[in-house]
């Protein structure tokens, strides 16, 4: 590796943790409504009921010995720290392929994919289909910490990642993500970078053109996707706050850890859609990680930068080979609009169940279907 990579090892100082348990117990609710339903964002009753476990049950140095089990390392790039996973398969012949999660996720998400990946024979796969892992904390996420400059957007990241497998050593590469994850992937099939292999995503961002012969095209099936997606924006809250005002949003959320984990909570339940799909044990401990980083404020930005390019164009085709995975509660891409903005989809798979983080909630799913996709570029 580069000698400009460094060891890392995650160790949150007690007295942060005795900070965090302070605040807890003199958490602060407002008056009014309990309503159970979701109708006005995160259920009163839900989150004190998560709140009560965060107390009396969960242990974040439980979570933090298993994240210390895979091997992290910290870079500088373009100026931003970037902290990662790098986890070597046992497999000779296995491929690089790099993980990015999204928002409001870390590393936590990917977890129970890594085994699965990099050793495939010892849960009933192929050594031929196996993985070396890098698994990055996207820059003012989490352990990649918060010092983070203004400019940073999808494409800033990209670019960040290409430079990450070039020291790393690494000849060829693929890479797979969801929601900003996706976004990041799609951005390096645009580049396309020499050493890159292909990409997978859990979402094409495409949407209508306004063009109505376009329209005049979309079958019953996309039009209750459009409705899907309509009614995702009615609730979308979060993206037109951190898109505009995300310093003002960021200093309750910096402050009260039951904010932080009330923000999270809305898309980790799908805004009431799908209540504990995720365990509770994955949500606290990515609430944690965004909490102990104080992240919440750099994370948030990241929408605001895509938000306002110095120099928006039109938008690019990525014509890289590219892998889709729709799963049944997560948006849906409509494959028409996808096929118009990406002109190498080979491959398009849908499920029944997972979320928009499927890697928490489906990751046996979600590996077999990133090893079956791969099986073809290796």
């Amino acid at each position: 590796m580069n000698a400009d990579i460094h060891p890392f090892r995650i160790h949150i100082p007690q007295a942060d943790l005795d900070d965090l348990k302070r605040r807890l117990a003199q958490t602060r609710w407002f008056h009014g409504t309990s309503d159970s339903e979701w109708k006005y964002g995160v259920s009163k009753d839900y989150l004190k009921d998560v709140l009560s476990y965060w107390q009396e049950g969960y242990d974040w140095r439980t979570h933090e010995a298993r994240l210390n089990e895979y091997p992290q390392y910290v870079t500088t790039i373009d100026g931003a720290n970037i902290h990662f996973m790098h986890i070597l398969s046992p497999e000779p012949d296995a491929v690089p392929l790099i993980l990015t999660h999204g928002f409001p996720s870390s590393i936590a998400e990917f977890l129970d994919l890594i085994d699965p990946l990099t050793n495939p024979r010892a849960h009933g796969g192929n050594q031929a289909d196996a993985f070396h892992l890098v698994i990055p904390s996207v820059p003012g996420f989490g352990f990649s910490g918060a010092n983070l400059e203004a400019g940073w957007n999808i494409a800033r990241i990209a670019q960040a990642w290409d430079e990450l497998m070039n020291r790393l050593g690494y000849g060829c590469y693929c890479s797979h993500g969801s929601d900003l994850g996706a976004l990041v992937s799609r951005e390096l099939g645009m580049m396309k970078p020499d050493k890159l292999l292909a990409i997978h995503v859990l979402q094409l961002f495409s949407f209508p053109s306004g063009d109505p012969a376009e329209m005049a095209m979309l079958t019953e099936e996309d039009g209750k996707r459009l409705q899907f997606l309509a009614n995702f924006q009615e609730r979308a809250g979060f993206n037109a706050i951190q898109s505009t005002r995300p310093q003002t949003l960021s200093y309750g959320l910096a402050d009260s850890p039951v904010g932080q984990l009330a923000w999270i909570a809305e898309l980790f339940n799908g805004f009431g859609d799908h209540v504990d799909f995720i365990q509770r044990e994955s949500l606290l401990t990515n609430t944690m990680i965004y909490w102990l980083t104080n992240t919440a404020e750099s994370s948030a930005r990241l929408y605001y930068e895509n938000a306002h390019l110095p120099n928006p164009t039109a938008r690019e085709v990525n014509t890289s080979p590219t892998g889709v995975a729709v799963f049944g509660n997560d948006f849906k891409s409509i494959e028409l609009f996808a096929r118009r903005d990406n002109t190498n989809i080979v491959h398009w798979s849908e499920f029944e169940r997972g979320t928009h983080f499927a890697a928490y909630d489906e990751p046996k799913l979600l590996a077999a279907e990133l090893r079956s996709f791969f099986r073809r570029f290796r």
